[in-house]
């Protein structure tokens, strides 16, 4: 029973992947919610709690390596999705 709901659960989370990175519509809706997170991060860490990450450097090295993190895979996502774009449209010329 337990096999088949990771069978499942993997097939689902696999097919989902598979939506989101090959239609550009829904590449773009993940990549807007993907550029909300490190921007609302940095709004939280400047204005909401900076007080309270500023008690210790251990919480600013992982508050703000934890930003740092999530930009950078905001990044890589959109560059596959820049480089997902380039491959469509040649083979559209194609």
């Amino acid at each position: 029973m337990m096999d088949r709901e990771k069978n499942g659960s993997w097939s689902a989370s696999s097919d989902l992947a598979r939506a989101i990175l090959y239609d550009r519509t829904e590449r773009r809706k993940w990549l807007f919610g993907m550029a909300l997170v490190p921007l609302a991060m940095l709004v939280i860490g400047l204005w909401v709690i900076d007080g309270w990450l500023w008690d210790s450097v251990w919480r600013v090295v992982i508050w703000w390596g934890a930003c740092a993190l999530v930009t950078v895979f905001s990044l890589l996502f959109a560059l596959y999705d820049a480089l997902a774009v380039i491959r469509e449209e040649r083979s559209k010329q194609d």
